[in-house]
């Protein structure tokens, strides 16, 4: 027998540190080549990083929310291989010295602004094998590291569990039906129904510590930099948006079969890209380093989209090049590729300004954090009926705010403004949307 210290390999893009997500091995465990024993995160990106043989497991290096230099000790593997071949990663170190090194990690980085996960070896978010193990059969499940580290808190052997999504990958719905099942006991026929116990009180001081790691570390620090660094200029403004839902409703009544209904989004997007032209100040990002403000022609539209993992911003590259109904579907494409971990990493970085919604939970006004290095962001908020004064008559009529962040350093108040109201007469007004510059 040989141990083998396997050390954390070369992540690409310059990285020289990650951070431990999770353990996914504990000692004493046995693992196969190429399965994932830890996640880390990095500047870039999530990392799987698998086993480079297989072996049992004899120690590890680090919890979740050390940082672990690139080349410094990560797990010690017990194994019969004699040796092994790296190829352009940090090397193992073996014990004895009969062992060779360990093979190399290739990691694909996502964007800044939402890391992607991908696997070592693979790139946009897929886990390419290094070697098949040795049995012939891989024992790798399909499935997104959020869902992992759920069935592992959960108890849940992941290889019981059906998945639904393309080549049996497991998704969300398939884990919660799995455990949902397995949390609902068999009735017994003749048994009469029991009464539940009541469950103890929880005391009332009782607190809960929850680590801040991996991507809500991210996100925690990208925020924080963002508020701390850009001077934030809010502005909301009321839409009576009437005659934009009446055209909404209209176009979703010829909508072809199985089509996916419009909703208030990409006229929002369309009305943008059309302001934009106007107001070039205000779809810019600002180069820190080089104290430059880079504008841009082509309109690259951040969509702020929430996942089980956190916040992540894709983005639709050449907004300005799409009809309406071209970029309500490329804005659809890409927020579930983000929910599901499938988003290329280009789909992830370059946006030059953003657009945010909470939905039906929009309330009445928000102040959106700007996506830094942009320099504005427009929040949409929830659509309501109110009474509103028209030509000295009270009507009915469906409103709804936008609010929207700006970069005070660069972007002047009457500016912003200014802009928020073109968008206003667009969407007050959609037919004006359509009507070439």
């Amino acid at each position: 027998m040989s141990r083998y210290v396997f050390k954390l390999p070369d992540l690409g893009e310059g990285t020289v540190e990650a951070e431990i997500v999770g353990w996914r091995v504990k000692p004493g465990d046995v693992v196969a080549e190429d399965e994932v024993v830890v996640e880390v995160m990095t500047e870039k990106a999530a990392v799987e990083v698998p086993s480079p043989v297989s072996g049992r497991v004899v120690s590890t290096t680090g919890a979740p929310g050390d940082m672990v230099p690139v080349g410094a000790e990560l797990i010690v593997l017990e194994t019969e291989v004699a040796g092994a071949t790296a190829s352009g990663g940090a090397k193992s170190t073996a014990v004895p010295a009969a062992a060779a090194t360990a093979p190399a990690a290739v990691a694909a980085a996502s964007p800044a602004a939402a890391p992607a996960r991908v696997g070592v070896g693979g790139a946009n978010g897929g886990t390419a094998p290094v070697a098949a193990p040795a049995s012939g059969r891989s024992t790798r499940v399909a499935t997104s590291p959020a869902i992992r580290r759920r069935a592992h808190e959960a108890g849940v052997d992941l290889r019981q569990v059906a998945g639904s999504g393309p080549n049996g990958r497991i998704v969300p719905k398939d884990l919660e039906a799995y455990v949902a099942r397995r949390v609902q006991p068999t009735p017994l026929r003749s048994a009469p129904k029991a009464v539940p116990a009541a469950r103890p009180a929880a005391p009332a001081a009782a607190t809960e510590e929850i680590k801040v790691i991996g991507l809500r570390r991210l996100i925690a620090q990208r925020m924080s930099e963002a508020k701390r660094t850009i001077p934030h200029f809010a502005y909301v403004e009321e839409l009576d948006i009437t005659e934009l839902e009446s055209l909404r409703r209209h176009l979703n009544g010829r909508l072809p079969a199985g089509g996916a209904p419009l909703t208030y989004l990409p006229f929002l997007a369309l009305g943008l890209i059309r302001v934009l032209r106007e107001f070039p100040q205000c779809n810019a990002h600002y180069d820190a380093e080089r104290g430059v403000i880079v504008r841009y022609s082509a309109v690259h539209l951040g969509i702020a989209t929430q996942t089980p993992e956190g916040l992540k911003v894709p983005v639709v590259h050449d907004a300005q090049a799409l009809s309406l109904w071209e970029l309500a579907a490329a804005m659809r494409r890409v927020s579930e590729a983000a929910r599901t971990n499938k988003a290329k990493r280009e789909e992830l970085s370059g946006s030059t300004i953003t657009i945010t919604s909470l939905g039906k939970l929009g309330g009445i006004a928000s102040t959106p954090i700007i996506n830094a290095p942009e320099v504005a962001i427009i929040g949409v908020n929830r659509a309501i009926e109110r009474p509103l004064v028209i030509e000295g008559a009270i009507a009915i009529r469906l409103t709804m705010n936008l609010s929207s962040s700006f970069d005070h350093r660069f972007v002047d108040g009457y500016d912003a403004a200014s802009m928020i109201q073109a968008l206003k007469e667009c969407l007050e007004h959609p037919a004006t949307i359509f009507i070439p510059p």
